[in-house]
């Protein structure tokens, strides 16, 4: 139906990393990944159907974000910019370049 809400996870492709999380939107929803790279972070961004929509360099806009902790990313969340939530806390992570 439009405009209805996808949050529950669909079955995850073969395409998407076994980490990838699900982040449930209007209509259609997308999964990502994060991993560290040097002083920032790699996320991804699959479709539901598991094509690589785009991927970048992110760094964070301040605190101290535990890779290894449980996080989850939350709206608004696309390819210039994620949030995650850990500790009840929002990390805001934007877009250095796009690869």
């Amino acid at each position: 139906m439009a405009g209805e809400s996808n949050s529950i996870a669909p079955e995850k492709p073969q395409s998407v990393p076994k980490n990838a999380q699900w982040l449930g939107g209007q209509g259609a929803g997308v999964w990502f990944t994060i991993s560290a790279e040097e002083n920032n972070y790699q996320i991804k961004r699959y479709s539901s159907a598991g094509n690589l929509d785009c991927e970048g360099l992110f760094s964070i806009e301040e605190g101290q974000f535990n890779l290894n902790g449980p996080y989850q990313f939350t709206y608004i969340s696309h390819c210039a910019q994620c949030r995650i939530i850990q500790n009840n806390k929002v990390f805001v992570f934007n877009l250095m370049n796009h690869q």
